[in-house]
């Protein structure tokens, strides 16, 4: 058990001071706050309870963790970067497979058993157990992944470090997101959701259930089981009326439904053409 008080204390006073970074003690618990997020031991997020409660203070560690990094060439053959980051090189050990082509950041967490095509996950981010990163896809910073999920080619969910309060992409256990669906602005979507192809989720959008007899509207994050595809309402602007993005749920995920379903097959229970 990893004893925050004083590691929060240190960081806390060099966020306020930035001269700070200059002496050990400091740097030091900057440099043991990223090497705890690389083994999952801390979070930038975590679940309490029905919630998620964010420790700002660890975001502000991965801020900090820039400026006390030096630019380096960094060797992964054939491949060449330079950056100030490291890159992830342990999969062997921790039960990971990487297809070439993919690269996740030193700081960022990958539990045993995912499987990242050729993607990349950023520093901050958490990745659970069992989860697939499809070709193309991309984890942002401090993105928080469940386990057993399946980001789908292409997905692309938002990082977020500044505002350090703001709470990043939460993406719960057994979601499943389709093609080129995009989660922004720290958006929550609840476990065992399925999101269909293009889903465009932002902070302002609204999602919108239609599968009763009124509509019920959303505004950042998805309920848990529920099957959600593109859509758009009317909005009148000073020069018309015109169609804006929204998403729709159009029903639940059954519970008699594998949880590793396709989306093909979530798709075609509620008789949307896939």
């Amino acid at each position: 058990m990893i004893d925050c008080t004083i590691l929060k204390k240190l960081v806390e006073e060099a966020w306020e001071n930035r001269q700070l970074l200059e002496y050990k003690e400091y740097y030091e618990a900057i440099e043991f706050v990223i090497q705890h997020l690389d083994k999952g031991e801390l979070r930038v997020a975590e679940p309490v309870g029905e919630s998620w409660y964010v420790n700002d203070w660890i975001k502000k560690a991965v801020i900090l963790y820039f400026p006390i990094r030096n630019m380096e060439v960094i060797k992964n053959d054939p491949f060449v970067y330079h950056d100030k980051m490291k890159l992830k090189t342990n999969y062997k050990e921790l039960g990971v497979r990487v297809v070439p082509g993919a690269s996740a950041r030193y700081g960022s967490y990958l539990a045993k058993g995912v499987i990242m095509m050729p993607s990349y996950v950023n520093i901050g981010a958490y990745v659970g157990e069992g989860t697939m990163v499809d070709t193309w896809a991309t984890v942002g910073s401090c993105a928080q992944v469940g386990k057993n999920v399946h980001l789908s080619g292409g997905v692309g969910l938002g990082g977020v470090l500044e505002p350090v309060q703001a709470a990043p992409v939460i993406i719960e256990d057994n979601v499943f997101v389709g093609s080129r669906a995009i989660v922004v602005e720290g958006v929550r979507v609840e476990e065992e959701a399925v999101l269909g192809a293009n889903v465009v989720l932002t902070a302002s959008t609204k999602i919108i259930d239609v599968s009763g007899a009124e509509p019920i509207e959303y505004k950042g994050y998805v309920p848990s089981r529920s099957v959600v595809i593109p859509g758009s309402y009317t909005k009148k602007f000073p020069a018309g009326e015109y169609q804006v993005p929204c998403a729709l749920i159009i029903g639940q995920r059954k519970e008699s439904t594998d949880k590793k379903t396709s989306l093909n097959d979530a798709l075609r229970d509620h008789n949307v053409a896939v």
